[in-house]
């Protein structure tokens, strides 16, 4: 089993990084193979909205999303993590996730890629400053068609509210714990936990 894992944070050694990164090892605990993808360290441009992908489900742009396109369309699991940025993911993460309208283009309009969704799971590990009744709104809902998207079922999440200070999460070893066990439950198939902390 592979389980992927989405860092989108500008920041190394981030409280977003250190919970993927619990998260991951978790899911190696158990046996799958993990793979990190620090996107702030990738070329990714924007989408440009130039329609290429609507004729064949390739995106003309070429930089590294090229070889990403192959691991988001085949991983077991992806594990998309993000601190909040005025109510949202982070731009790099965006970036990403408005790449893959060629995934999704293969899947809903080409059909010419059709995932087993029922199998395949995602989860969002989202790390907030504030304590805003409605601070994970919009990040769950854009990683609701993002999953969507590239073949995933949302499965499961960790929400962590008033938390920004950089590696302030090591203060909160138990948070650390939730994602080692969101990473677990990944793999071994156990029942999802949607959790705000």
């Amino acid at each position: 089993m592979q389980v992927l894992g989405i860092m989108g944070s500008p920041r190394r050694g981030s409280n977003t990084e250190l919970l993927l990164d619990s998260a991951l090892s978790g899911a190696e605990s158990l046996g799958a193979e993990t793979v990190k993808i620090v996107v702030s360290e990738m070329d990714i441009r924007p989408c440009m909205e130039l329609y290429h992908c609507a004729l064949d489900g390739t995106c003309s742009i070429r930089d590294d999303m090229q070889q990403l396109y192959g691991p988001l369309a085949t991983a077991d699991c992806v594990v998309l993590a993000s601190p909040i940025f005025f109510y949202g993911l982070t731009s790099q993460a965006k970036a990403l996730i408005d790449r893959c309208q060629a995934l999704w283009v293969r899947r809903h309009v080409l059909k010419s890629w059709v995932p087993d969704d029922s199998i395949r799971k995602g989860a969002l590990i989202a790390v907030g400053a504030t304590g805003g009744p409605r601070l994970f709104d919009g990040v769950i809902q854009t990683s609701t068609y993002f999953f969507d998207a590239i073949g995933v079922r949302y499965a499961d999440e960790l929400l962590v509210r008033g938390v920004d200070g950089k590696a302030q999460v090591r203060d909160f070893p138990r948070l650390l714990d939730e994602a080692v066990e969101l990473g677990s439950r990944l793999v071994s198939g156990a029942p999802s936990i949607h959790r705000t902390s």
